[in-house]
């Protein structure tokens, strides 16, 4: 497994934070447990609900666990499971606890270099009336001190900054170097499903440090391209991140996913990455009514998550729900269980136009593809999708 990578051979102006070789093996050690608790522990969760936990379940209900919630409580009795959990919650702490230690150290530095990465630029643009909503500035998202929006110095940088150098532990490097693997995928499967849609103009809703938007972005340089967040220090780092990576045309823009301030039928495609799991149940519907109002005919609209719990056996959703339970996620029960087709039918597109899909990274380079054996449920670099293409202006299928 390669170390994580360091973006210091870009030039002076790159913005990852610098890591000590202890730091650096800190993150290895965190990866590598990762990729072993899903291939060497989750299959024994799963032999322990075949042979124990469900037949203990039965003995004292009469019945096999019949949802996620009665196969979560067969689990949760079980030594197997609750030694899983705790190892899972465990690695996000301290995967979290690795970040914050490498941040805190340079915060002043971090904050200095994007402070000079964005002074005088109007693609960011920040407002300092703007409240974000609260479902994101209440909670400590997935065990990260303070969350997204917190600020604890002028220009902070150290939310986003602890985001992005400690991803590689949490995914095991499976990502890709630069985290992208779901805006490369995107890419790939608009190259595969749309060889003819050229967009002009891109929507890019809850975009945090940008992992995903600039390889959508270098994908389309002719096509204009806003990024959508609500958090100024993501912004900030996602700014100042893009030019230490030579990518200086999006327009980074504080805002609301549910209010973006830009005109009806302006976008070609609009879409949102792993953003709708820690959006609030009444905050979904919003977003997919602007997701409609902002696409002109022929437009898409891509939202990639985890996969939803319809249709998957009882087991598969307990675990895939123990994000939710157990990770500070407290939007990831109620999205996975939404019918998101019907809800964008709900806000506007026909049903027509709605469609369902998957998408899988890249390989890097023309390496090899990340794949394990056994799924590390919830963290694997492969999303369910639910879209819509809207029809063209002569009301036939773009």
């Amino acid at each position: 497994m390669n170390t994580p990578f360091r973006w210091s051979a870009i030039g002076r102006h790159a913005l990852l934070p610098e890591t000590t070789h202890d730091e650096r093996a800190r993150f290895d050690a965190i990866a590598h447990f990762v990729r072993f608790l899903a291939e060497g522990v989750t299959p024994t969760v799963k032999t322990a609900y075949d042979r124990r936990a469900s037949e203990a379940y039965r003995r004292t209900h009469g019945a096999d666990p019949s949802s996620r919630e009665e196969a979560a409580a067969a689990l949760e009795a079980d030594p197997s499971y609750q030694a899983w959990s705790a190892l899972r919650r465990s690695l996000m702490e301290n995967r979290q606890l690795a970040g914050r230690m490498v941040v805190l150290r340079q915060a002043d530095a971090l904050a200095a270099k994007a402070r000079e990465l964005n002074t005088g630029q109007a693609r960011l643009r920040l407002d300092p009336a703007f409240t974000p909503p609260r479902y994101l500035s209440a909670i400590d998202i997935h065990c990260m001190p303070g969350g997204y929006v917190t600020e604890r110095m002028p220009d902070d940088v150290t939310g986003p900054a602890n985001l992005d150098v400690g991803l590689y532990g949490t995914v095991g490097g499976s990502m890709g170097p630069y985290h992208d693997g779901a805006g490369r995928g995107i890419v790939e499967w608009l190259r595969q499903n749309a060889p003819d849609f050229v967009p002009r103009r891109i929507v890019d809703l809850g975009a945090g440090v940008g992992h995903n938007t600039l390889p959508v972005a270098q994908a389309f340089p002719q096509a204009e391209y806003f990024a959508i967040e609500a958090a100024a220090p993501m912004l900030r780092y996602a700014h100042a991140r893009a030019l230490s990576l030579g990518v200086d045309r999006v327009n980074w823009i504080q805002a609301d996913a549910t209010d973006v301030p830009l005109e009806s039928g302006s976008a070609d495609l609009v879409f949102t990455s792993m953003v709708l799991h820690e959006t609030s149940r009444a905050a979904l519907p919003r977003i997919f009514r602007e997701c409609a109002r902002l696409l002109r005919p022929g437009g898409i609209t891509l939202h990639l998550e985890q996969p939803p719990y319809r249709g998957r056996p009882p087991f598969e959703q307990a675990m895939r729900d123990w994000d939710g339970r157990y990770n500070n996620e407290p939007f990831w029960s109620g999205l996975h269980e939404t019918n998101l087709p019907a809800e964008l039918v709900a806000s506007g597109f026909a049903p027509e136009e709605i469609f369902e899909t998957q998408i899988i990274a890249p390989p890097v380079d023309g390496g090899a593809a990340a794949e394990r054996k056994m799924e590390d449920f919830g963290r694997t670099p492969r999303w369910y999708v639910a879209g819509a293409r809207r029809r063209g202006a002569d009301g036939s299928r773009a």
